[in-house]
């Protein structure tokens, strides 16, 4: 198993500060190590969204926190959307974070400005998005932070933008990958965790993704953090941020491109080169897993060397799955702090 994890990771993961005030949010956090990781979910909603042009987009974004307070932006993934941080974002608002959680191209209320533009979903594109959402709010600097699709837009940030990064926390670590190395085929058992990749591969997937996008979505949720407990309103809350009418080009190209299937932008070449190399990262850097992570990931060992700042590694343990921040905020939202800190 270790040697399928091992070639898992060199094909799809690519591997060849300021003070935060002190108050009862950062005693809350405090309390979270030693509570169960299992949340019971008290925050409804975000409330309004704001919208803002950023780039080639429109952004759709939560706000929470004070407006001079160090920021953390929360990046989500696929399929997800920013309510996986609606218990994240209060705790870090508490402690004295503002902290921004947009989504990202092709999900919710994140609109392309231009008909003509490309519904191009390569890790390149929608890591200078973020930093075009950054350039838009006068965020010179911030904490990134993020799961799946999000963690690996956080990991290109800090390892391209260091000097926009105050610190980082990614689950299940390091994601910097390329076409290059999601050429070399993979034992069975390993490319049989794959298996949606292979089904957005085909016309018959793309149709299909876009016929059963709710259902399909739902499963990958339930494979992905098989012990947690949603209910279909959790469910049916992030769903919605799947009606955006780019959502499906979006993934599907996000799939397809890792295959070599399709391809990206000339524009963003020159980031998807230096992505290639495998940067190594060096801002403070968190990494979490969860003990019952459902959907494709590699271990600690593959990656911990890609670190070479202050660095350290948390198994949240109680059942938790691939949705870490949803289904643990607590604990995310402490490595958020002690990262930055670090």
């Amino acid at each position: 198993m270790k040697q399928i994890f091992d070639q898992h990771r060199r094909r799809f993961f690519g591997v060849a500060a300021g003070t935060v005030a002190v108050g009862l949010g950062v005693i809350e956090l405090a309390r979270a190590e030693s509570e169960s990781p299992q949340p019971s979910v008290t925050n409804a909603s975000f409330g309004a969204l704001n919208q803002i042009d950023a780039g080639v987009l429109n952004v759709g974004y939560a706000e929470m926190g004070p407006a001079g307070g160090p920021v953390a932006i929360l990046l989500h993934g696929w399929p997800y959307d920013i309510y996986a941080f609606v218990d994240v974002a209060p705790i870090l608002a508490q402690a004295g974070y503002r902290v921004i959680v947009p989504y990202l191209r092709g999900y919710g209320t994140t609109r392309f400005l231009s008909g003509e533009t490309p519904r191009n979903g390569e890790p390149a594109a929608m890591a200078v998005d973020i930093i075009a959402l950054m350039d838009a709010l006068n965020i010179r600097k911030a904490v990134v932070a993020g799961f799946d699709w999000g963690a690996r837009t956080a990991d290109i940030i800090a390892a391209l933008w260091p000097e926009r990064c105050r610190a980082l926390v990614s689950v299940s670590g390091y994601l910097i990958s390329s076409q290059a190395a999601g050429s070399a085929p993979l034992p069975p058992q390993a490319e049989l965790q794959w298996w949606y990749q292979f089904y957005f591969a085909t016309e018959r997937g793309r149709i299909g993704y876009e016929k059963y996008t709710h259902d399909f979505a739902k499963l990958i949720w339930k494979l992905a953090s098989p012990q947690w407990k949603f209910d279909d309103a959790t469910f049916d809350r992030s769903a919605a941020a799947f009606d955006n009418k780019d959502h499906v080009a979006i993934v599907i190209h996000n799939y397809r491109w890792r295959l070599g299937l399709a391809q990206g932008e000339p524009k963003y070449e020159h980031v998807e080169k230096r992505l290639a190399a495998a940067p190594v990262i060096d801002v403070p850097t968190i990494t979490l897993e969860g003990d019952a992570n459902g959907a494709p990931h590699p271990d600690v060992s593959a990656y911990a060397k890609k670190f070479s700042g202050h660095y350290e590694h948390r198994l949240i343990t109680g059942g938790i799955g691939h949705n870490l921040p949803q289904e643990a905020p607590k604990a995310f939202a402490k490595a958020v702090v002690d990262a930055d800190r670090a």
